[in-house]
């Protein structure tokens, strides 16, 4: 198995490179591409070359609509088809959208492989964080068993320290099997292989820039978020299909170009006043349909009712995108409210604590006092770590949902 050690910023990277739906989406915006080219091909020149060699008896019949010839050569093209031209314009649409798609699933990943890190990240710190609580206890339990032994202490306490101690191991436990889930996962969702670890870098990291204000958020999302602008996109492909449809209705012209080497041995020369072996012709198809029938105008109406469940598409995502800042906004401000209040908490602690070292040295508090400072000391460690590390997640969200989340990591 292999174990790396990455930044955010080469997480996300690699993310955008090697993650498997990343992948697909790439795939499935070069298949738009070439769905261009496969509507454009109607207007190139095609070209075939053939033989129609066949014994004839009597009359000579023909071979595929053409008569029986050695060697016979076909062009074609559409030089007037309105309808293929709207479909050649579709596919165009359809490409940008399936960019729009492509740029998506990058928002999302970038989003997954963010999360992922700083869950993998806060588990580290806490399992740091909790190891420490494990010694302290230990120290404050080893305390009481002697104040116990010296009948200082009711053996009661003696329980209560171990089972204290036993609590902490098993937040302990629980934090190295998230830290063991969250790098695995993280590793699988960078394309690394089955059993493959990805660790933290020890590195401090920048938080993510904070939006100014939420109206200025709801406005950048609006303007750059690309579910709207692949609905738009495939609302502009719906329109140039039913422009399509309406224009089977129009005349086509075609170029068409023929060549035939004729032989003697099809009797061609007996059954046809002059025989001439080589012969060509180049002229235009031209096709008007008079009765296209009624299935056009079912084509239209099936288009236009897909631009209209588009349409609500747009409005429907318009309005869950605002709602969504929204409510990632409030998340980022009670964040910070949370991570003022534990940053706070753990300062008092800490001021607390370097005040009981100053009254043992004095003689004015024990050691069991101490030690138990040291323990709530780690206790709002953990509980400032954690409103870091959400507030940081909030954060991330908040930039995925403007769709500025790549950007602010790469």
């Amino acid at each position: 198995a292999e174990v790396v050690t990455l930044t955010l910023r080469q997480a996300v990277d690699r993310a955008l490179r090697e993650n498997a739906e990343i992948v697909e989406a790439r795939l499935d915006e070069i298949r738009a591409q070439q769905g261009v080219r496969l509507a454009r091909d109607p207007f190139i020149p095609r070209i075939g070359v053939g033989s129609g060699l066949a014994y004839t008896v009597g009359y000579p019949l023909s071979v595929d609509g053409s008569a029986p010839s050695i060697v016979q050569a076909r062009a074609s093209q559409f030089v007037f088809n309105r309808q293929q031209r709207y479909l050649v314009a579709q596919a165009r649409e359809n490409a940008r959208g399936a960019q729009f798609a492509s740029a998506a699933h990058r928002d999302d990943i970038a989003f997954r492989t963010a999360a992922l890190y700083v869950d993998a990240d806060r588990a580290a710190r806490l399992s740091d964080t909790a190891a420490k609580q494990v010694e302290a206890l230990e120290k404050v339990q080893a305390t009481i068993r002697a104040r116990v032994e010296e009948g200082r202490e009711l053996p009661i306490e003696e329980k209560r320290a171990a089972l204290e101690s036993l609590k902490v191991k098993q937040r302990l436990e629980s934090l190295a099997s998230d830290l063991d889930f969250a790098e695995r996962s993280l590793a699988m969702l960078l394309g690394y292989g089955p059993g493959d670890v990805v660790h933290v870098s020890p590195a401090e990291r920048a938080l993510p820039p904070a939006a100014e204000s939420e109206s200025a958020a709801v406005e950048t999302a609006l303007a750059s978020n690309r579910d709207l602008r692949r609905i738009e996109s495939a609302m502009l492909a719906k329109g140039l299909e039913v422009k399509a449809d309406k224009a089977q209705r129009l005349p086509r012209v075609d170029l068409v170009a023929e060549y035939a080497l004729f032989s003697n041995y099809n009797h061609l020369d007996e059954y046809f006043r002059k025989f001439q072996r080589n012969n060509a012709e180049l002229g235009f198809s031209i096709q008007v349909p008079l009765l296209p029938g009624p299935g056009i105008s079912a084509q239209v109406a099936q288009a236009e009712a897909d631009t209209l469940k588009l349409k609500a598409e747009m409005n429907a995502a318009r309005s869950r995108i605002a709602l969504d800042i929204h409510q990632s906004y409030q998340t980022v401000q009670k964040a910070e409210t949370a991570k003022q209040v534990a940053q706070a908490d753990l300062d008092l602690t800490r001021e607390n604590l370097s005040l009981l070292l100053a009254q043992m040295n004095e003689g004015r508090a024990s050691l069991r006092q101490v030690e138990e400072a040291r323990l709530m000391e780690n206790e709002k460690w953990l509980a400032f770590y954690d409103a870091q590390f959400t507030s940081e997640k909030a954060r991330y969200e908040l930039l995925k949902n403007t769709g500025q989340l790549v950007a602010a990591l790469q």
